[in-house]
């Protein structure tokens, strides 16, 4: 049996544009008050593009600071994959394009799809490919557009969703560092709570698409929601023993970020005091694939997180989709 390399994150950057919408400009368009969204979601702002950025230009600046933060180049990179459920377009993918775009030319690179859950995804395909010594490195990107895709009229969805990207290096690491464990799960019985159908097979875009909204996100918040409380813990829960960890040996948590709420029942699920939660919903809103590399890489910034820290990266999204990783912090 050949042998099977540890991996972990050598690197990480983020990239969140300038533009800030804050609910007090919310409450000016629609009905709605910094304390009606506060109070359900915990959410006080959110980054918003400018008309002609798109997904791969965010992606390319945070894959920039990742690489740099690895003290690799673009050249060193050997695969970039690039989790989004707002890509640039069907083809070629975003990641191609994010090549491109930093020079990354002795790449391969593809987009992958698990919605809110898609960087827990991604990061889980990138360790195997090192894992098992097809690659020794990878670009792992979560990058997202969101505000190009909710429907401004509907206060229920429009008020949770940012725009941002988020990435991360993988790479070989010492044994006994890096990820430890990851779980994934599904359940596509379930999708119909949380989707955007513009773009598809299905729905092409037309006319009467476009004026039924379904160019723009669509959910079921109370389902979403219960979901959401059930499946975070659970799955931090399955991955923790997987590799063998106890509660009281977790470190940090950094979840998904969509709703306080959720966030404080995983934390409770977990025994963890939210002193060991990174939480940045307040300034960013619900970015979807991109928010736990953006809070990871926050976390580290300040600090939170110190070599030898065990680490828990813990996501849902549409599909129904869910994932887990356990880490020793390596760097």
């Amino acid at each position: 049996m050949n042998k099977l390399f540890s991996v972990g994150i050598t690197g990480t950057g983020s990239y969140l544009p300038e533009k800030i919408l804050t609910n007090q400009d919310l409450e000016k368009i629609m009905d709605t008050s910094d304390e009606w969204i506060k109070t359900r979601t915990g959410i006080g702002a959110r980054r918003i593009v400018e008309d002609k950025i798109a997904a791969s230009d965010l992606a390319s600046k945070a894959a920039e600071k990742a690489i740099h933060d690895a003290g690799l180049t673009p050249e060193d990179i050997e695969v970039i994959i690039l989790a989004t459920a707002t890509p640039d377009m069907a083809f070629p993918s975003t990641a191609c394009i994010v090549q491109k775009n930093i020079g990354a030319i002795n790449a391969s690179a593809f987009d992958m799809s698990a919605a809110c859950t898609g960087f827990v995804y991604a990061l889980t395909m990138g360790e195997q490919f090192i894992k098992t010594g097809f690659y020794k490195n990878a670009l792992i990107i979560g990058s997202e557009i969101l505000s190009k895709v909710v429907d401004w009229q509907d206060r229920n969805t429009c008020v949770l969703f940012g725009d941002g990207a988020g990435a991360v290096v993988l790479e070989r690491v010492e044994e006994g560092m890096g990820i430890l464990s990851s779980y994934l799960g599904s359940d596509g019985r379930n999708g119909e709570y949380l989707t955007l159908s513009s773009e598809g097979s299905k729905t092409l875009s037309n006319t009467a698409n476009i004026d039924e909204n379904l160019h723009c996100i669509r959910m079921d918040g109370n389902e979403v929601f219960r979901f959401a409380v059930r499946v975070m813990g659970t799955a931090a829960l399955k991955a923790l023993e997987k590799s063998n960890i106890s509660l009281d040996e977790i470190d940090y948590l950094v979840p998904h970020q969509a709703n306080i709420r959720i966030i404080e029942a995983a934390a409770k699920r977990l025994k963890l005091p939210m002193e060991k939660v990174y939480v940045n919903l307040g300034q960013y809103g619900n970015m979807s694939a991109a928010s736990v590399p953006v809070a990871l890489d926050e976390a580290l910034k300040k600090g939170c997180i110190k070599k030898g820290d065990t680490v828990v990266l813990v996501a849902f999204g549409g599909g129904l989709t869910w994932g887990s990783t356990v880490m020793k912090w390596c760097k």
